[in-house]
């Protein structure tokens, strides 16, 4: 497994809302980062494109 978490790009030095991400095999893991110890969500690697394209595009 990849221990290594991306924090998004979006997230900032402030606060707020701040979330990080990495891969392994098939899937992405999702976690809180000012909550870490609260676990992550794991989504199916098409599945997370699947709402990402959909984020970029405007369509949720």
């Amino acid at each position: 497994m990849n221990d290594r978490w991306y924090k998004s790009s979006y997230s900032s030095n402030h606060g707020g809302n701040c979330v990080e991400c990495r891969t392994d095999s098939g899937t992405v893991d999702v976690r809180d980062t000012q909550h870490r110890s609260a676990g992550h969500l794991s989504f199916p690697t098409t599945e997370w494109s699947a709402f990402l394209a959909d984020v970029r595009t405007d369509n949720l």
